[in-house]
């Protein structure tokens, strides 16, 4: 047996076990059986959960995901893994065909580079957060280069990833979107509803063309209404669509994290980060996708004041669900099991026999003390 930890409480993270026991054989999970061990290393209490996956961020640490560069990427991997990252979506932000033609070479390298022992986080492919998005909703995407959906760029973009395009945001309500959802579907590639002025029709009929998750859910997105609920609520009622939530508490408040988990459940809400390059700097003046951006007590703006991407590590998204009263269980489940499955891995983001040992250690206080990729001690 490759490693054992014994004396764990283990979070599946759909079941919980304690005291539990859990055995890694060949970078998979081998085993895991309530009681105790004697062999082994006893952890006396800790939590055993499954490595968190991030499908959503642009970027930490100054490095950034439209830079075009593999060993940005890769350095970027071994930073997310200090805050329980064990698989991630790089994820660029729109850009000149040139350019994100270079963001999918870099990931296409940087996956290449990994191999099967990453020495930090997986990089799983590409996620495009446009270009072919509303610019009415544009965020603080540059709307110079915003367009509209153009089958043969995409397949372009596509192949220069060595087919490692995993999702892609499309405004639904854009001329020539539905047939590009059905193609993009087709393919493999998973569209995610956002940065959209979409009715709750449009967003309706891009579920039914293929779309199955919605990017950063309530933000970029139409207000909620009573009488005009738009395309969030089409999400959160359409039991195929994984929606994507930034628990920062300041892109979304208290109240609202708590009505999306209550009617879309654990099983459809997946926990990303939207994290910038200025994510872990100090406050002060940055830059995004060629727009000035400024952060301030942690929070990142353009200068209209339109929030730019967060600052938040996935760590701290799942005890921000926690601290809002989601149950651990749950809370854990968003940030691996969905997201996972969300991106069709399914030996991702779960512990049970077969699996990769991609598993976390945390104290009670959901402070990550160890990290495993592939049963190897990486934190």
């Amino acid at each position: 047996m490759d490693l054992v930890l014994t004396g764990v409480e283990i979070y599946t993270p759909w079941e919980v076990i304690r005291p539990a026991t859990l055995e890694v054989r060949d970078g998979r999970i081998h085993r895991i059986r309530e009681g105790r061990s004697p062999k082994g290393e006893d952890l006396v209490g800790a939590l055993v959960v499954p490595g968190f996956v991030d499908l959503h961020i642009h970027g930490y640490r100054g490095f950034d995901t439209n830079s075009g560069d593999p060993e940005a990427l890769l350095s970027l991997a071994e930073v997310l893994a200090r805050f329980g990252v064990t698989a991630f979506l790089p994820t660029a932000v729109t850009a000149p065909r040139e350019g994100l033609l270079r963001a999918a070479e870099a990931v296409a390298e940087a996956i290449r580079a990994q191999g099967d022992r990453p020495r930090g986080a997986r990089v799983l492919g590409l996620h495009l957060e446009g270009p072919y998005i509303n610019p009415g909703k544009a965020g603080a995407q540059n709307r110079d280069f915003i367009r509209e959906p153009d089958w043969e760029e995409f397949l372009s973009i596509w192949k220069a990833s060595g087919g490692n395009i995993r999702a892609i945001t499309v405004a639904p309500e854009l001329p020539g979107a539905l047939p590009f959802i059905a193609k993009a579907s087709e393919l493999g590639v998973t569209v995610s509803i956002g940065h959209t002025e979409a009715t709750y029709e449009q967003a309706e009929a891009a579920i039914r063309a293929g779309a199955r998750r919605a990017t950063h859910l309530f933000n970029a997105m139409p207000r909620v209404h009573h009488r005009d609920p738009g395309a969030a609520v089409a999400c959160l009622l359409a039991s195929e669509v994984v929606a994507e939530l930034i628990a920062d508490l300041v892109h979304v408040s208290a109240p609202m994290l708590r009505l999306a988990w209550r009617v879309a459940g654990p099983e459809r809400i997946s926990l990303v980060t939207d994290a910038i390059p200025a994510g872990g700097l100090p406050d002060g003046s940055y830059e995004l996708g060629g727009l000035p951006v400024e952060v301030k007590d942690g929070v990142a703006r353009l200068g209209n004041g339109a929030l730019a991407g967060s600052t938040l590590t996935m760590d701290r998204a799942v005890r921000n669900m926690v601290s809002i009263g989601v149950p651990l269980r749950e809370a854990l489940a968003m940030a691996t099991a969905v997201p996972a499955r969300a991106d069709h891995r399914w030996d991702l983001g779960i512990l049970a026999p077969g699996a990769r040992a991609d598993f976390l250690v945390l104290d009670r206080e959901l402070h990550v003390q160890r990290l495993y990729i592939g049963g190897e001690r990486v934190l």
